[in-house]
C-alpha cells in the first residue's frame, strides 16, 4: 500500500522540460590546405572532406528533422535564408571551406527545392537541388583579406597596438631564450626544409611557417627528402616551438590588445546572439570561418587554458567552436512563446579536428565551473574583452586613419544599457578602446627601446602593413592564420 501511495504521488509530480536550442553560433577553421610558404593556398580535397563531414555533423545536431538538438523553428530540409547568415573574410581557402561546409548542413534539396511554372513545368535547382547559401565576407576593419596568404596575422588586421604587443614577446626574454636553444633543432632539419628555407630561415623566428611545410608534406608526400630525421619525438618537439611561438603572438594576460582577434570574435558573437535572443529566434543560426589565430586570442582572453593547456595549442584543421543559446522554459510558437532572456543559457563546445571525428565537447568559460552559463551572466563576462564595433576597433587599436578617421574619439555605440557595451578587461573600469589610446604612448617607447635587440637577436624588423604584405616565405616573421 505504502508503495503504490508513493508510486501515485511521483506520478503526480511535473516532469521536467526537455531542453530547447533557441539558436546556435559556429566558429570554424578551414579543412586542409596547401603550405602557406607557397603561396597562394588552396583548400585540397581532402580539406574540402572534412569541413563538409563537420557541416554534416552539425546537420545531425542542429538541422535535420531527426537531430539529436534541433534548433525551435529552424527549416530542416531547405535552408531559409532569412534564418541564417555565414561570414568568413576574403580569403580562397575559408571562402571554399564555408561552402563545403554548407554543403554538409544544407545538402541538396532534390525535389523539396522543385518548383512549379504557370505552364506547369517544374523545375528543380542544378546539382540536385543544390542549394546557394551566400557567404558574407567579414569587415576588413577587423580581419585583413586573404589572411591564408598572409604570414603575418596581425599586419593584415592593420590594428598597429596589437602588431606592437606582438612585436613585444618578439623582445622578450621567453622568445630570445627559446630562439638560442632551439637553433641546432631546426639546423638539423635543413636537410629536409633545405628546397624551402636556407640555414639563415630555419631557426624558431620561422617556427609555424617550418612546422606547416613539414605537416603538409607528412599528410600528401609519398616521399620527403631526409624522411628518416621525422622521428615522432622530431615532430613532437616540432609542433611544440609551432605553438609556443603562436600563442606567444597570439595572447598576453597583461597585454590584452595583443588579442585583438578574439576580442573582435567575441563582439561578434554576442551581438548575434544578443539579435537571436531580441527577435525572438527569427535569426537563429550565425556561422563564421576564421583563422586559427583568432581561437588562440579567443581562448586566452576566455580563460580556457585554465581548463587544459591544450587550449595554447594550434588548433587543428576544421577544428570548430560552437555557442548555444538554450532553455529549459517552454518554447510557444511566435514571439509571445519565446522566452525571457532571463531563462536563456548558454553552452560552449569545442572539437578540436572535424566534428564528425570528434564530437564537439563542453567546456567551461571565463574560470567558471558551470558548462552552462545564464545569458546575462555570459553577456557581463564576454563585455569585459569584447571588441563589438568599428569605432572600438578603432579606439583599441589607436588607428585614426582610413576608415578610423571619421570614427575615432567619437563616443562608442556600446552603453550600460546595450547588451554588445565593451566594458573593462581588467575590471578596473578601463574598456580596450580607452586602454588602446593609453597604451599607444607606452608601446610607443617600449617598441622604440626594444626595435634594436629584436633585430639583433632574431633578425626581426618592425615594418610598415604595407611592407610586410610584400614580403613572402620564410624572409617574413608572424604569426600565421
Amino acid at each position: 500500500m505504502a508503495l503504490k501511495g508513493m508510486l501515485l504521488s511521483l506520478a503526480m509530480l511535473p516532469l521536467s522540460q526537455a531542453e530547447t536550442v533557441l539558436g546556435i553560433y559556429i566558429f570554424s577553421r578551414h579543412g586542409d590546405r596547401t603550405p602557406k610558404i607557397l603561396a597562394p593556398t588552396n583548400l585540397t580535397s581532402l580539406g574540402a572532406d572534412e569541413v563538409f563531414n563537420s557541416g554534416s555533423y552539425y546537420r545531425s545536431r542542429y538541422v535535420a528533422a531527426d537531430a539529436s538538438s534541433p534548433v525551435h523553428g529552424l527549416s530542416h530540409d531547405t535552408a531559409a535564408l532569412q534564418q541564417l547568415t555565414v561570414t568568413a573574410p576574403v580569403d580562397n581557402v575559408l571562402q571554399s571551406s564555408a561552402q563545403a561546409f554548407l554543403q554538409g548542413l544544407y545538402p541538396p534539396a532534390s525535389n523539396a527545392s522543385a518548383q512549379e511554372l504557370r505552364n506547369d513545368t517544374t523545375f528543380a535547382a542544378p546539382l540536385g537541388g543544390y542549394q546557394y547559401i551566400p557567404i558574407n565576407t567579414v569587415d576588413n576593419s577587423f580581419s585583413g583579406s586573404q589572411p591564408e596568404d598572409n604570414p603575418w596575422l596581425q599586419g593584415g588586421s592593420g590594428c598597429d597596438l596589437a602588431v606592437a604587443s606582438s612585436n613585444n614577446y618578439l623582445a622578450s626574454s621567453e622568445y630570445t631564450t627559446t630562439y638560442q636553444q632551439s637553433q641546432s633543432f631546426f639546423q638539423n632539419l635543413l636537410p629536409v626544409i633545405n628546397t624551402t628555407f636556407n640555414a639563415s630561415n630555419a631557426n624558431f623566428k620561422n617556427a609555424y611557417s617550418i612546422f606547416d611545410y613539414i605537416n603538409v608534406a607528412n599528410i600528401h608526400n609519398k616521399t620527403i627528402p631526409a624522411s628518416d630525421l621525422l622521428t615522432d619525438d622530431t615532430l613532437h618537439e616540432l609542433q611544440v616551438l609551432a605553438n609556443q611561438h603562436e600563442w606567444g603572438l597570439a595572447y598576453n594576460s597583461t597585454d590584452q590588445i595583443r588579442a585583438i582577434a578574439g576580442a573582435t570574435l567575441a563582439g561578434q558573437i554576442v551581438t548575434a546572439l544578443n539579435e537571436t535572443v531580441t527577435g525572438h529566434g527569427k535569426l537563429p543560426v550565425h556561422i563564421q570561418f576564421g583563422a586559427y589565430a583568432v581561437f588562440s586570442s579567443f581562448f586566452g582572453l576566455a580563460q580556457l587554458p585554465a581548463v587544459s593547456d591544450d587550449f595554447t595549442g594550434i588548433v587543428d584543421y576544421a577544428a570548430s567552436m560552437s555557442f548555444e543559446l538554450v532553455t529549459n522554459a517552454t518554447v510557444g510558437s511566435g514571439s509571445s512563446g519565446f522566452p525571457s532572456p532571463d531563462d536563456i543559457s548558454v553552452r560552449f563546445l569545442f572539437s578540436n579536428t572535424s566534428a564528425a571525428q570528434t564530437a564537439p565537447r563542453a567546456y567551461p568559460l571565463f574560470g567558471q565551473d558551470e558548462t552552462v552559463l545564464p545569458w546575462t551572466r555570459f553577456v557581463s563576462e564576454m563585455n569585459k574583452f569584447a571588441v563589438s564595433d568599428t569605432a572600438d576597433w578603432c579606439r583599441a587599436c589607436g588607428v585614426t586613419t582610413g576608415t578610423c578617421a571619421s570614427t575615432f574619439g567619437g563616443s562608442s555605440s556600446g552603453s550600460d544599457g546595450n547588451p554588445t557595451a565593451t566594458k573593462s578587461p581588467n575590471g578596473n573600469g578601463i574598456s580596450l578602446p580607452v586602454a588602446g589610446v593609453i597604451g599607444a604612448l607606452v608601446t610607443l617607447a617600449v617598441v622604440l627601446g626594444a626595435e634594436a635587440l629584436i633585430y639583433f637577436l632574431s633578425g626581426v624588423t618592425l615594418v610598415k602593413k604595407s611592407t610586410l604584405a610584400a614580403q613572402t616565405g620564410a624572409t617574413t616573421a608572424g604569426a600565421k592564420a
